[in-house]
Parts: structure tokens; sequence; C-alpha cells
């Protein structure tokens, strides 16, 4: 049994943020019903690749949970998710704002009445209020409007955007860790609450350091490369093999570095004796570090570096993450069946997440989570009749 083994969740997210987040919970346990369009959620499409129907974009952050197609355009379609509500501890949504309010089943009005127990966690590109209030974002548009581009990149290459959907990664884990603060404080006070997270705020709260650093210098960040703009010598170096990135960051370590590339009298040198020294004298320093890497294979001197307290990384691929002895020593890659996908990163020692199931079919479990809601089989293929439920997508 998982930590969130009895928890269950409505989940009406699409894309990423939110499923990467309802991913989270049902890896530590908790029964996420995720209730699609009758198109599907649209990630289903992300592709190729593609394996046994569904796109890696789409398996990457749907398993553990169970599918039901609904739509909740039609009255009758959110009178089930309303029955689905009533055995429910949270609702999930990404819908633009005012959506479950002109369906009449806004938070404030309908769902804190009706559900008081119930945590609503809306999840929207810019929030409701503010200029840009209830339009939509998605991750690339919000690195751009929160600076996180403007920092990414080097002088010659402009700014660039992060090669990873940062801002929907990281709205997912602050949406979870809204989810379950509220969950805290309602087993303390019986009330559920609503969760505003908005892509935005998240883009904005992941600046660091170049928010602290702009509030305490006045100074806009500029563009560094692989450079750290506080720490040296914080960067990446060419080797004979992989890159190397040395991430050394006290005086201690810089000494242990110098001593295994052989010149340990380079940590008594003035300009370098200390990280403030360092990072201002960083192009002096480079033309001392950069022929001493080259002279080395990649791989052997990060793995040598780490082994002595110096934080280094041989600059891995994809490929040859996913084969390293360390990740499978750590769990994160998981097989079952056909379905491979990275681990579970937080490892509880009583309670450990786990893959229970893999990402499911467009509308699979519909029959069997409308039984679990008390619906008799009649009433269910009259929904199915109806096009109200779906076990296959529309298009």
């Amino acid at each position: 049994m998982g930590a969130l083994d009895g928890l269950r969740i409505i989940d009406l997210t699409r894309v990423l943020g939110g499923p990467y987040c309802a991913q989270i919970l049902a890896d530590h346990g908790a029964d996420v019903v995720k209730l699609e369009p009758p198109q599907g959620d649209e990630v289903r499409d992300w592709g190729p690749p593609f394996q046994d129907g569904l796109s890696a974009y789409f398996s990457g952050v749907n398993r553990n949970k169970r599918s039901l197609g609904l739509d909740l355009s039609q009255a009758e379609g959110r009178e089930v998710l309303m029955t689905l509500l009533e055995g429910a501890d949270v609702l999930m949504e990404n819908f633009k704002p005012g959506t479950l309010e002109k369906w009449g089943i806004g938070y404030e009005d309908v769902l804190s009445k009706r559900f008081p127990k119930l945590v609503h966690c809306r999840i929207s590109g810019f929030g409701a209020d503010g200029p840009f209030g209830g339009l939509p974002g998605y991750d690339a548009a919000i690195q751009a409007w929160t600076g996180l581009i403007s920092v990414n990149g080097a002088p010659e290459s402009g700014a660039v955007r992060l090669g990873i959907p940062l801002v929907d990664l990281g709205t997912g884990l602050y949406s979870a860790i809204g989810i379950l603060a509220a969950l805290q404080e309602r087993a303390r006070s019986g009330k559920g609450q609503y969760v505003d997270v908005s892509l935005f705020d998240c883009g904005v709260a992941m600046q660091h350091p170049h928010a602290p650093n702009f509030f305490q210098s006045g100074n806009a960040p500029k563009l560094t490369g692989n450079a750290h703009p506080n720490i040296y010598p914080y960067d990446l170096f060419r080797t004979k093999g992989a890159d190397l990135f040395l991430a050394v960051g006290n005086d201690r370590q810089f000494q242990r570095l110098m001593e295994i590339l052989g010149r340990p009298e380079v940590a008594k040198d003035a300009r370098f004796l200390h990280n403030p020294d360092r990072s201002v004298n960083r192009a002096e320093l480079d033309a001392i570090l950069e022929p001493l890497c080259a002279e080395w294979d990649g791989l052997e001197l990060a793995t040598k570096l780490l082994s002595s307290g110096v934080p280094a990384g041989a600059a891995l691929t994809v490929p040859e993450v996913a084969a390293h002895p360390h990740t499978l020593a750590r769990e994160m890659v998981v097989s079952k069946g056909n379905y491979r996908g990275t681990g579970i990163p937080v490892k509880l020692s009583r309670t450990p997440g786990s893959v229970r199931s893999t990402p499911p079919d467009f509308g699979v479990d519909g029959r069997a989570i409308l039984r679990e809601a008390g619906l008799d089989e009649d009433a269910i293929d009259k929904l199915y009749a109806a096009g109200i439920t779906l076990e296959e997508r529309r298009t």
C-alpha cells in the first residue's frame, strides 16, 4: 500500500502539468480517475513515437491511472461528474478559468457547498485575475513571459528555450505540494479548499538565482551559456571523450580539483583563492583548466573527481543515462509489460511508491468506474448509448 492509498482523485487535466501532478500522486497509491473529453487527451496524438497506440508523451505522465471518456459539455455528463465527486477527495482540472462556473459547477458557489471536504486544484496559464487572467498558456510561451528563456543560452546563441518543459513539470510539482498541503490542513479542520496554481506564477518562482541576484544588485541577468553567474568553475569543459561539467562550490573542492589535475599551486594563486576571486577571474582560470581537462577522458575524470568529493559530471546522453549502473541501482528505469518509463524519485521507507498499472487506453475503465459510483448496468448502458460516456475517441 502506498502512502496515499485510499485517496480518490478525479482528474480532468490534460497535456502535461496536471497529468504529471496526478501521476506523482498515483505513484504513491492514490486512485486517480482520469476523465477525458470525447476527443481524448490531445497528447495521445503527440508523436511519434507510439507504442500499442499510445504516444510516448502520453505514456510518460499517465501511468497508474484509470480512464473514463466523459462529455462534460452535456448536462448529463456534469451529473456524472457530480456523482463521481461524492466519493472523491480531490478534483483537479486545467480548464480555462471560468469554465466550471459557466457550467454551473464553480467551486465557490457549488462545489464547496455540496462537497465541503473537497480539495479543488485548478491549474491555469496565468491564473484568473491580473492583466493576463484567464488567458491560455503553454510551457514555451510561459518560459518567455517569465524570463526563463532570457537566462538560458549563450551570447553567441542568444536566448534559448529550455530543453525540457520545466514550467509544466514544475507546475505539476507545485500542484502536488499544494494538494498535499490542503489535505494535511483538512485533517485538522475537516474542510477542503481551493488550490490555485498557474504556470506563470511557477515560472517566476523558479527564477533562482537570477531573480534574487536582480533584487539585490539591480542588474539584469546576462546569458552565460553553461557557466553559473555566481560560482566558478561551474561550467562545461571539453575532454577526449564526453564533455565534463565541473560544479565546484567551495575552496576545498577547488583545491582537490587542482590536485587531481596536477596543478595544486593554482589553488594558492591569489586570483583563485576563494569563489568571488575565481568568479571574477574566470577567463584566466579557463585558460588553465581547458588544456588540463582536454588531456583526460571525460567519463574517467568525472568519476575520479566525484569519488574524491569534487562535484563533476560526464555529459551523458539519454540512452547512456538509461543504461548507467547508478540509474539501474536507484530503480530509475521501470518496466511493466511493454511499458518502460522513469522510476519514482521519492523513495519512502515503509510505503514506497510503485507502478501498478500502465498508461490506460481511452475510456478503458469507464464501466468499472461507473459501477463503483453506484450506477446500475441499465443506467450505464444509457450513458454510453447517448454519447455522454465513451469507450472510443470521438473524431
